[in-house]
């Protein structure tokens, strides 16, 4: 489980491993018909999409294939949303991936930004990868922010699960050169 960030903080967020008892305020994530607009996918009813989304991260940590980070804020103890690295292979190549949904209440307050910058540095700083990327959908413009203010750069168009998505990237030499 190396690429997981628990204890680590930011200004406003602690980051933990998931947890199940989270479910019911994750389940907020799911009912919100926005969270999905930007996804092509079978969906079934909220709760079983919450469900078969914490058993994915669980077996991401058991297969030591990364994984999300429970998003904490320090000010109410509150779940934000959800960060972390994962482990992918797009376009027949494996490698590190930034992923980050937050809860739709806590939308447009830089949480996501805030806390994919952690992950960037963490990776770097522990020289788990040379490059990092974020698979966004096409559409997703506020994502494709996140990526853009992480540094990223659109790498280029691919398909991932069937979604059209641009895949962004960093490498660790320019971060080392923009000196985040």
């Amino acid at each position: 489980m190396k690429y997981l960030l628990h204890g680590e903080k930011t200004e406003r967020l602690e980051f933990r491993s998931i947890d199940q008892k989270d479910y019911d305020e994750w389940l907020e994530f799911h009912k919100d018909p926005n969270t999905r607009k930007y996804w092509i996918s079978e969906f079934e009813t909220p709760e079983i999409e919450c469900t078969k989304w914490y058993e994915r991260q669980f077996s991401r940590y058991k297969n030591d294939l990364g994984g999300m980070n429970a998003l904490i804020l320090k000010e109410t103890n509150e779940l934000v949303g959800y960060c972390g690295l994962l482990v992918q292979t797009v376009d027949g190549e494996t490698e590190l991936e930034i992923g980050y949904s937050m809860i739709p209440k806590f939308w447009n307050n830089a949480f996501a930004t805030e806390a994919a910058q952690k992950c960037r540095d963490f990776a770097f700083e522990n020289n788990f990868t040379e490059n990092l990327i974020s698979i966004i959908s096409i559409s997703n413009l506020p994502s494709q922010r996140v990526a853009v203010k992480n540094g990223m750069k659109v790498r280029n168009p691919s398909v991932y699960k069937g979604n059209a998505v641009f895949i962004f990237n960093i490498y660790r030499e320019d971060w080392l050169e923009r000196n985040f």
